[in-house]
């Protein structure tokens, strides 16, 4: 190489190739956003829970298990950012429960992976189930909306508890109406 560097070089033996420059601007735009991810453990604008499933808990294994996904009715979402939100919780909860819980992950699985859909009227009633399930020693993966599209960024929309053994989880949410 001479003083023009690789740019030079690289025109004057390839001969100018966009795609090549997009495909490089493509990896090193991944590259960063997954340094990034794994850095804040962040992804889709939400962030899992990392809390220990107590061994009392995570061999639980015989009778019903289910998950409940419960969903702010004051954010007035419409139906897909509801089923989006839904599915961000379920895959969160669903990775959790594979990594802390993998009996209990197999039991839900074997019953048909039951997934029921509440309400609740607050983001205060939301956090404070979320309390209440982390303290029970269930899975829970809390969503916070990164608010591109339908409402504020940082906004918790929906809580996935469990998969878990049913009657555990209907500790917290039996009270709460179907969305």
């Amino acid at each position: 190489m001479e003083d023009g560097g690789l740019m030079s070089w690289l025109l004057d033996k390839q001969g100018f190739n966009p795609m090549f420059f997009t495909g490089i601007g493509i990896g090193c735009g991944f590259c960063v956003a997954w340094a990034v991810m794994k850095s804040t453990g962040t992804g889709m604008g939400f962030k899992d829970v990392d809390d220990p499933v107590p061994e009392s808990v995570a061999n639980h294994a015989e009778g019903e298990h289910k998950m409940i996904l419960v969903v702010r009715n004051d954010l007035k979402m419409g139906k897909g950012k509801v089923a989006a939100q839904c599915s961000h919780a379920a895959v969160g909860a669903y990775r959790q429960a594979k990594e802390k819980c993998p009996k209990i992950l197999r039991a839900w699985e074997e019953c048909g992976q039951p997934k029921i859909v509440v309400k609740t009227e607050t983001e205060q009633e939301l956090v404070q189930l979320a309390r209440e399930a982390r303290s029970m020693g269930l899975v829970i993966s809390l969503i916070t909306d990164a608010g591109r599209t339908q409402i504020a960024p940082n906004s918790k929309t929906v809580l996935g508890i469990g998969p878990g053994p049913a009657d555990l989880v209907d500790k917290v949410t039996g009270h709460l109406k179907l969305y």
